[in-house]
């Protein structure tokens, strides 16, 4: 039987963190409308400010930040769900609204896998008295094309730390060290 996984980027984003009408940009559902900005180069001020509003209203309950003090729960939590589902977690970074994977995994079974471990946070943390939602819906998940794209990931990753991300490394697993 070969072994078909491959490297992936999963970005996975807490509740609330990215909304329709967000002045960074975004994308509606099946891209029915067009809308020019991105992060990089953000929308014009007020282009789209009562989308923004009604997106804001609409929550369940107010946006997830996550504290610094459960960002390595986060991710080991993560780490160690991927491992029994037999991924491969090359390092990863948890920010306050967001965590980014370089992930070995098979494309078929990215979303599903994610959102398992995804679920196994959400109990993890809901032991250390967390109450309500704590993911977005799915997550994004972009193929690696070559080892020059999975390097540059793996240092975009790692880069987060400026944003007092927690960073885990494979080489941090105790477990990788058997």
């Amino acid at each position: 039987m070969s072994d078909d996984r491959a490297w992936h980027h999963a970005i996975l984003t807490t509740y609330g963190a990215w909304l329709p009408g967000d002045k960074r940009g975004f994308r509606t559902l099946h891209h029915r409308e067009h809308v020019e900005g991105d992060y990089r180069s953000p929308l014009p001020t007020g282009v789209y400010e009562g989308l923004a509003k009604y997106s804001r209203k609409a929550l369940n309950q107010p946006p997830v930040v996550l504290p610094e003090y459960l960002r390595g729960l986060v991710g080991n939590e993560l780490r160690n769900r991927l491992a029994l589902l037999n991924c491969w977690v090359l390092c990863c970074a948890v920010a306050k609204q967001h965590v980014h994977l370089l992930v070995k995994l098979r494309a078929d079974e990215a979303r599903n896998h994610l959102g398992l471990a995804k679920k196994q946070v959400t109990c993890a943390l809901r032991q250390q008295g967390w109450t309500g939602n704590v993911w977005a819906a799915k997550g994004k998940v972009d193929r690696i094309r070559s080892r020059e794209h999975q390097v540059a990931t793996y240092r975009y990753i790692l880069r987060h730390e400026r944003e007092r991300a927690w960073i885990g490394k494979w080489r941090d697993d105790p477990a990788s060290q058997t």
